[in-house]
């Protein structure tokens, strides 16, 4: 860590498990509220690093979740090794899908993720390649 990190966290994110999924955001909640962080700024870390962990699950090949808490905000980064956004502007329509039936079928996969994500941010940023992986870079202001 350096000299401006209060806390940093870190989190495996499983394939298709869904029985495990919004773990980390669930940990991440509890230690924000555990820090006294305003109700307000834990809803939106909450939902938006929600979002980023149940894509990761229901489209990815598993990933890894990095939390940094600093005196003026929450860095998340969400990367995964799936298969890549094909079209970033279509993914960022609220109610555009990729999720399979199954997915569907346990009540995931609305296409409201990425649109949530960066209605509850206050920077979001997309870092895709088609094959490799996806890197969410999530912020949210403390101040």
């Amino acid at each position: 860590m350096n000299d401006n990190t209060i806390l940093a966290l870190h989190y495996t994110v499983v394939p298709n498990d869904f029985s495990r999924a919004g773990e980390a955001s669930s940990d991440v909640k509890n230690t924000l509220k555990q820090l006294g962080v305003s109700p307000e700024i834990v809803r939106k870390v909450s939902i938006a690093l929600y979002e980023g962990e149940i894509n990761m699950v229901i489209h990815a090949n598993g990933g890894a979740i990095d939390v940094k808490v600093t005196p003026d905000q929450i860095i998340m980064v969400v990367a995964d090794s799936g298969p890549g956004i094909i079209d970033i502007d279509k993914a960022m329509e609220a109610g555009y899908s990729t999720a399979s039936e199954s997915a569907r079928d346990l009540g995931f996969g609305a296409g409201m993720g990425l649109p949530n994500i960066k209605k509850y941010s206050d920077h979001m940023n997309i870092d895709t390649l088609i094959g490799i992986g996806t890197t969410l870079t999530i912020i949210v202001n403390l101040i």
